[in-house]
């Protein structure tokens, strides 16, 4: 008879944010499949469950899937885990919850702390409707076209962000969105808990003031607005950007946000001159 594939929630930093069920699931399981078998033992030691570890991570993940659906086929009970909240959100996983799904496997989740959602219940920003991008891509081209694609989503933007990174991923929301409500929440749930809030820019330059910035980035940015209205003709919107320095499709990018229009729109405007 198949075993059984439990994926569960684990803390993101305080380790007090872990359910009853998991400390049993993890205490009764017969192997933990770990993201980092150091990092879980921590976790493990503190709740004293003494079961055996493996690790299955980003390199290992393509060979290990068939080991462990090998495993579970056999009878056993597997619990994997990531290093920090639900497994498979930005982290490795996918691969052998779909192995063991299409083995007839039964997985079951068990549901925990989450960075994303913890971070959007205590920002300050709306919480009706969501968008969750994992990690923005590191390069900039890839990361201001990213950006521009989900200038107009109506909803509240979450991403994870790397701290190396940060400062620069702040400018590109400043160039892409404009002055919009951003929050920075770092080590949430840790002694160094910290909500930065402001623009783009402002929290830039809190940041760019410090000797080094660190720890665990959850990155939020607030919904698009309606744009107000603007009675200027498309020309001279256009024009005037140009004239303060804004390069000719930059120029027209920002006037099609502003007024709820596409750059074709715009653009085909300006040919009609």
């Amino acid at each position: 008879m198949p075993g059984l594939l439990y994926v569960v929630a684990t803390p993101i930093g305080n380790l007090e944010d872990i359910t009853y069920r998991a400390v049993r699931v993890l205490g009764e399981a017969d192997l933990i499949a770990c993201e980092d078998t150091r990092q879980t033992r921590k976790l493990l030691d503190h709740y004293k469950i003494h079961k055996p570890t493996i690790s299955y991570h980003d390199h290992n993940e393509q060979e290990r899937t068939e080991d462990l659906t090998a495993r579970l086929l056999s009878g056993e009970t597997i619990a994997l885990v990531s290093d920090a909240g639900m497994p498979l959100v930005s982290d490795p996983g996918y691969r052998l919850v779909h192995a063991a799904i299409e083995a007839g496997i039964s997985v079951q989740p068990v549901p925990g702390a989450s960075a994303s959602l913890t971070a959007l219940a205590a920002s300050g920003l709306p919480t009706d409707s969501f968008h969750f991008g994992g990690f923005l891509p590191p390069k900039t081209g890839q990361r201001a076209k990213l950006l521009e694609a989900l200038a107009d989503e109506h909803a509240t933007l979450i991403f994870y962000e790397a701290p190396h990174r940060i400062l620069e991923t702040l400018e590109a929301i400043e160039t892409a969105l404009g002055p919009r409500p951003v929050v920075v929440a770092r080590e949430i749930t840790k002694i160094h808990e910290e909500f930065l809030r402001g623009t783009a820019a402002e929290i830039h330059a809190k940041l760019a003031a410090r000797d080094s910035v660190r720890g665990e980035i959850t990155l939020l940015i607030g919904k698009a607005l309606e744009p107000p209205p603007d009675d200027t003709p498309m020309v001279e919107a256009v024009d005037a950007l140009i004239r303060d320095g804004v390069p000719r499709m930059d120029a027209i990018k920002q006037v099609a946000r502003r007024r709820g229009l596409s750059k074709r729109e715009v653009y085909d405007q300006l040919l009609q001159k």
